[in-house]
């Protein structure tokens, strides 16, 4: 690319990681456009009225975990953006057909206590994790390299070697914890029976307690909107409603960021690459997809068990057993009949998001990737199970097939919401082997979306490392 340009750094795509890497660069003093093909920024974070006018949903991202204490997040003046996060007293809900639930609590002594028998066991495989979070989140949020606390990483593998459905059984006496934990695992979008499936289900519960599991007041598009103006107080400029076909639609920059699946770069950089290359992205594996409902309610969800009023989340899958077939069929190319359902109760903890009185929910179950069949009913008899009366208070209700999903994040292919399978392979080689998966073979090109080190999630870091590579190679002269 010629060195004749206005801007140091062009950045393709405004999700999270998109922007991350505009932040990060313009922070550190580079001149930054960002080309986003919507009329609004965020990619998978945002919010609009998908049912009736005044229901705000969450179109993509509810949860936000990781957007307080991530190397990218730290020390950000988002607040100051008009950013509020919301915690609910418990991250996480799971409901039991005895009308009955287990919860984690942010505080872990709390969820230690509920969790009665078995909570030795849970306070042994998580506290000490919990501890050394700070040092352990340095390893396992990079890209491969040397380890910065060896000890500490290692003692973390050790917690996590077996599978969620072996260490489940073998750490937890009752049904109701090892269920909670499956629930966890099945984060990962892999069979439980999987050996990255518990290390998906520990940080997962990790980050129930630190930080907990927010939400965003007013929608999911209002964390897009802060970043947004952060990137513009540091003289970041971004451009809406630009698609990039190929690269004569991107102005001359020093470096080029794509935000976008190896499908997307292919697309548009695909013959400034080397051919082995262009090879290895082509053979980037999509992870099984995602199917979505929103609702409008006209009150509350009628939950057997109350404490399910107290989290935002709630899991829905009954034992450990149900949970291990219903990802397994996904694995194997079929619909369970009774999924696992992650669901999403916003309203309950943030008025803005319905009328009076009315309610919102949001929740997906995991399907085969590119799958064209209808989970609405199974969805929504998995509530019903734990909730009866749920079909009785909707009012509203869009649906989101995998199909819809890419059509709205062209990086979701095939209603993948990870950024590709969580393989082993893919953690150590996401999108391809290097101490710089980032860095493309071509003059000053990165991919810095979710299909790079640590993969999907909103933490910015894809954007956030990517970044950084290049400052490191390119400082001032």
């Amino acid at each position: 690319m010629a060195l004749q340009s206005r801007y140091d750094s062009i950045v393709v795509g405004s999700g999270p990681n998109g922007l991350a890497a505009a932040i990060t660069l313009a922070g550190h003093g580079r001149s930054v456009l960002v080309y986003e093909s919507g009329q609004s920024p965020g990619g998978a974070v945002s919010s609009a009225e998908l049912t009736l006018p005044g229901f705000i949903h969450d179109v993509g991202a509810a949860v936000f975990p990781m957007v307080l204490d991530t190397p990218f997040f730290r020390g950000l003046p988002l607040k100051g953006h008009g950013l509020e996060l919301i915690f609910p007293h418990a991250s996480l809900a799971h409901p039991f057909d005895d009308g009955t639930a287990a919860l984690v609590y942010r505080d872990v002594d709390k969820t230690i206590d509920r969790l009665g028998a078995d909570g030795r066991g849970y306070e042994i495989l998580v506290k000490p994790i919990l501890k050394r979070w700070n040092e352990l989140s340095c390893d396992l949020l990079s890209p491969l390299h040397i380890p910065y606390h060896p000890l500490h990483l290692a003692n973390f593998g050790i917690r996590v070697i077996a599978p969620v459905a072996v260490l489940a059984r073998s750490v937890f006496r009752t049904l109701k914890a090892r269920a909670l934990l499956a629930g966890l695992g099945a984060h990962s979008i892999l069979p439980l029976t999987h050996p990255l499936s518990s290390l998906f289900g520990i940080i997962m519960a990790v980050s129930c307690h630190h930080p907990g599991w927010p939400i965003v007041r007013g929608g999911a598009g209002v964390l897009s909107h802060a970043l947004v103006l952060h990137l513009t107080s540091l003289g970041g400029k971004i451009m809406l409603s630009h698609e990039v076909r190929d690269l004569n639609d991107i102005e001359p920059a020093r470096a080029l960021f794509f935000d976008l699946a190896p499908s997307g770069v292919l697309r548009i950089a695909g013959d400034k690459l080397p051919g082995a290359y262009r090879n290895r992205l082509a053979r980037h594996r999509a992870g099984p997809g995602a199917f979505k409902v929103d609702w409008a309610l006209d009150g509350p969800i009628p939950w057997k068990a109350p404490e399910c009023l107290e989290a935002a989340t709630v899991h829905l899958g009954g034992s450990l057993e149900e949970i291990a077939l219903s990802e397994r069929d996904v694995w194997k190319g079929s619909h369970p009949e009774r999924p696992l359902v992650f669901l999403v109760q916003p309203s309950l903890f943030d008025p803005s998001r319905a009328p009076y009185g009315k309610h919102t929910a949001w929740a997906y179950c995991h399907v085969p990737n590119g799958s064209d069949f209808d989970m609405t009913g199974r969805i929504e008899a998995q509530i019903e199970r734990f909730a009866p009366g749920f079909r009785d208070i909707i009012i509203g209700r869009n649906i989101m097939p995998p199909s819809a999903i890419e059509r709205f994040d062209a990086n979701c292919t095939g209603g993948d919401i990870a950024g590709g399978a969580n393989t082993i392979r893919a953690l150590f080689a996401r999108p391809v082997l290097s101490l710089n998966p980032y860095a493309m073979p071509a003059d000053h090109m990165y991919i810095c979306s979710a299909s790079t080190p640590p993969g999907g999630g909103v933490h910015g870091l894809c954007g956030f490392h990517a970044a950084h590579r290049y400052l490191e190679i390119s400082p001032f002269d």
